[in-house]
């Protein structure tokens, strides 16, 4: 062996063992990661949910979504009975989108 293979395969061993070590500090750092509980909760990004139909929901940036589950659906009609609708969007000719009932800009 030369003096450069030499060189060149200590450099491999290096990064195999700094790649080696970076992957057991990120697996042992999901090993405590927290357990998730199984509560119903309806979880929406900034603005929050606009109109809530049978088949899923509007959120207020207009995109849809479809429900989790059906205690998802249950348990946000039951908080928000105003602004649900027990139908599937599409029944409606704007596909459940209530552009003049848009509450949340007058609270």
């Amino acid at each position: 062996m030369t003096r450069r293979s030499k060189s060149w395969s200590l450099g491999s061993v290096l990064v195999a063992g700094l790649a080696a070590g970076c992957l057991m500090v990120g697996m042992a750092g999901l090993a405590g990661a927290p357990a998730v509980a199984a509560d119903v909760s309806v979880g929406v990004g900034p603005g929050g949910i606009a109109f809530g139909y049978a088949d899923g929901y509007w959120d207020r940036g207009h995109n849809w979504h479809a429900w989790r589950n059906h205690e998802e659906m249950e348990h946000w009609r039951a908080e928000n009975r105003e602004h649900y609708y027990a139908w599937n969007h599409d029944r409606d000719h704007d596909h459940g989108w209530r552009d003049k009932e848009r509450y949340w800009e007058h609270h």
